[in-house]
């Protein structure tokens, strides 16, 4: 393997435990190539992929659940970290911190991002799950991702268009095609936050829907609302040892709506049920599905190496001794019970490597 690498500037570790990289804390050993600046990035990928090697790509890995055995190939790692700004945008590369990008905007006077504040991972991974919270999403603001296409070895940047947005998820999700090496960001000038569009979030601002308020302003209150609902990683915390929502909000077709309305008023009475239009349907919430289906916060209780958020039922939580099999396990549990109750498949929203749900 280091002659392989030998001319790519990359570090090369062995049997470096995966757990350590991730924010669930799972996962086995594994190769890791150690790639500082972009350019050791695309040379170490492009040698690797030459030697017909497989590569999995990992920075700030909260999006990915590994499995105990770890990975066969060779775990690069994306520990590129410069932040550009211009007059109305910011440069990323792609293993920026995103928290600390999203901070040095609104430190800089500039807003559009604040509401992305708080999430954990990478500015690379956020076109990839086309990451998004309260009413925000990031093709929103891409302007342009710059990319590694493995299979002709070309860097180049693609613009929004070609990149397949959708909810929670774009081309470059689940597929090794290419490399995000940076991503362009448009930020407002003026410093005021992107509209507000979340109720609970423009609640707390007191702000009415579409409005707008100082960035920071905002970036605080999401802050504090993530920081209450254990999505704020802190070592000292197990319920933000977890990779956020485990599983995505379900889009049904609207034929399909009253069949599960009329599913859940069998099971849980009449109630009023969340629901949100969506390009393709009708957006239930993952969560409320999840408690009304008999899943408490915490469940299945305090003993469990892996359990549901004491804070938040969309988050499933190491406790400190879990394997990525506990978790696979209580997945399975919360997916399996909400279909049976209510006729909703859930699907998972992290990566998985070396497991099957």
């Amino acid at each position: 393997m280091s002659e392989v690498l030998s001319a790519t500037g990359a570090r090369l570790r062995d049997s470096v435990p995966l757990a350590a990289l991730t924010t669930l804390r799972v996962g086995g050993p594994a190769t890791v190539a150690d790639c500082v600046t972009t350019d050791s990035l695309v040379a170490t990928v492009r040698a690797l992929d030459a030697a017909g090697i497989p590569v999995l790509l990992l920075a700030g890995g909260s999006n990915l659940l590994i499995g105990d055995d770890g990975f066969g190939g060779v775990v690069v790692r994306v520990a590129t970290t410069a932040v550009e700004f211009g007059d109305d945008r910011v440069l990323a590369e792609a293993g920026a911190d995103w928290d600390a990008v999203v901070a040095a905007t609104v430190a800089a006077g500039f807003g559009g991002l604040e509401c992305l504040s708080g999430i954990p991972g990478s500015a690379g991974a956020t076109p990839v799950q086309n990451v998004g919270a309260y009413g925000v999403e990031v093709e929103q603001t891409i302007r342009r991702v710059r990319l590694l296409d493995r299979a002709t070895g070309d860097v180049r940047w693609a613009e929004p268009g070609e990149l397949g947005f959708g909810y929670r998820t774009s081309v470059l999700k689940h597929s090794s095609a290419a490399v995000v090496l940076a991503v362009e960001f448009a930020l407002r000038p003026d410093g005021t936050s992107a509209p507000l569009r979340y109720g609970e979030l423009a609640r707390m601002l007191d702000a009415a829907d579409g409005g707008t308020r100082p960035a920071a302003q905002v970036r605080a209150a999401v802050l504090r609302l993530r920081a209450g609902k254990g999505m704020v990683l802190d070592p000292a915390d197990h319920d933000t040892w977890s990779a956020g929502s485990f599983f995505t909000n379900p889009v049904v077709p609207r034929d399909q709506e009253r069949r599960i309305l009329d599913a859940i008023a069998a099971h849980v009475g009449d109630v009023t049920v969340p629901t949100y239009p969506a390009p393709d349907g009708v957006k239930f919430s993952a969560g409320w599905l999840i408690e009304r289906a008999g899943f408490a916060k915490g469940f299945p209780g305090p003993d469990a190496p892996a359990r549901l958020s004491t804070k938040h039922t969309l988050a499933l939580t190491n406790r400190g001794t879990a394997t990525a099999a506990d978790l696979v396990a209580l997945a399975r549990i919360v997916r399996d019970g909400v279909a049976d109750r209510f006729g909703v498949r859930l699907e998972p929203e992290p990566v998985t490597i070396g497991v099957t749900l």
